[in-house]
């Protein structure tokens, strides 16, 4: 694990992690504000407990990136706003967004791999945690029925 890295490329890849979290936090805190009807009250809940999270991993990417001698970006990933807002609509908008981080945690962990264990271990743990929360979601998409994912095919 003495292997050196390239850190200006840990640095670019902490700070598209970063931005993508912002914008997480943005995007779950509208999803929250938009949500209307009978179940309210838990999916605002839900989703404002990923804004704080994305919060939370904003943080840590940018603790990291000065650790590591950069400056965090004061940008903020893309936000896109289809301007449909059943739950549905905003459960896909996430899913896509969790998608795009997870492939920019696993970008990380493709720079830094068998060479610096602090951020070998950061990116393991964000994609584990970016992969339960992918699957949470996807079991939010699928009918109360249905025991497969919807993009699964059935055996």
């Amino acid at each position: 694990m003495n292997q050196t890295f390239n850190q200006n490329a840990a640095i670019g890849v902490l700070n598209r992690i970063l931005e993508l979290e912002l914008a997480g936090v943005v995007r779950y805190t509208h999803y929250a504000l938009m949500v209307y009807g009978y179940n309210r009250i838990p999916i605002v809940g839900w989703l404002n407990a990923q804004a704080d999270e994305s919060l939370l991993h904003a943080r840590l990417a940018g603790e990291l990136i000065t650790s590591l001698g950069g400056h965090p970006s004061l940008g903020i990933g893309p936000l896109l706003e289809t301007h449909q807002h059943d739950i549905g609509d905003i459960l896909r908008e996430s899913l896509a967004h969790e998608e795009e981080a997870l492939k920019a945690y696993y970008d990380l962990l493709d720079c830094v791999q068998n060479k610096d264990v602090r951020l070998e271990e950061y990116a393991r743990t964000q994609i584990a945690e970016e992969v339960t929360h992918r699957d949470e979601v996807e079991k939010m998409l699928r009918s109360p029925a249905q025991t497969r994912a919807a993009t699964e095919a059935p055996q």
